[in-house]
């Protein structure tokens, strides 16, 4: 499982799934070998009811499932946890204010503000109010609270957004952060190296976890500073190059 594997101190690596819909790319994924998926809310057409069950499904497959949700908001964080995913990814986070919001509605008490049902996908459907405290610290340590970084406001306020408590993990967005700072798609320019840097030192300082999506190139570039959470391509591109490789067969 990622998140384990991620407080153990180890890597993990996984992919965004966009535009399959059917809870099957669970199995893919944990045939493949990868440590976890993240369903793409932001950008992509899902409704919980298929998040709920591709959450089911990775848990009977020892594959994590996250998902990025389309805006911090109290509904989306709580309702996706609800769904049995086990990481939470809020896109644009701008400062330790709504870094602090994001670690209210993902964590339960003491950390945060977690409301608590005590019966759902997310409790694998037992009864977890029979002894709420014990469930409430076990699920702290297995849910993943990611801040997405990929706006300049964020990187001059990295230093708080990572340091707040139940923040587990700061991911760059490199397209967006690059637009933000008025060099799109300039991924390895120099002020996108100073930036990344930073988040990256941020990580380590505070007890964090480094993570990126790219494609492989610039992940494997960013590596060697402490890289750890590493998502590169979605399902979108995957099936593309691999209908590509078909139509070579017209050679």
């Amino acid at each position: 499982m990622a998140v384990k594997e991620l407080r153990n101190g180890e890597a993990v690596v996984g992919t965004m799934i966009r535009m399959v819909r059917n809870p099957g790319i669970v199995l893919l994924a944990a045939n493949a070998g990868l440590d976890f998926i993240m369903f793409d809310m932001e950008h992509g057409a899902f409704n919980f009811e298929t998040i709920a069950d591709a959450a089911s499904m990775a848990r009977t497959r020892g594959i994590d499932c996250f998902v990025r949700v389309p805006e911090l908001s109290k509904g989306n964080v709580s309702r996706c946890l609800d769904c049995g995913v086990t990481g939470i990814m809020v896109p644009m986070v701008r400062n330790g204010e709504e870094a602090q919001k994001l670690a209210n509605w993902a964590k339960f008490a003491p950390i945060g503000e977690r409301g608590l049902g005590g019966n759902g996908a997310h409790t694998g459907y037992l009864d977890a109010s029979k002894d709420p405290l014990a469930f409430m610290e076990e699920e702290n340590k297995k849910i993943l609270t990611i801040a997405q970084i990929e706006l300049k406001e964020a990187i001059e306020h990295i230093d708080e957004i990572a340091a707040v408590e139940g923040i587990d993990a700061l991911l760059i967005g490199p397209a967006d952060l690059s637009n933000s700072y008025g060099i799109s798609g300039q991924f390895n320019h120099p002020i996108m190296d100073e930036a990344i840097q930073k988040v990256a030192d941020a990580a380590k300082k505070h007890g964090k976890v480094f993570g990126f999506h790219a494609g492989e190139a610039l992940t494997r570039k960013w590596i060697p500073s402490g890289l750890r959470l590493r998502m590169s391509n979605m399902d979108i591109n995957l099936l593309a190059n691999a209908m590509k490789e078909i139509n070579s067969l017209r050679d």
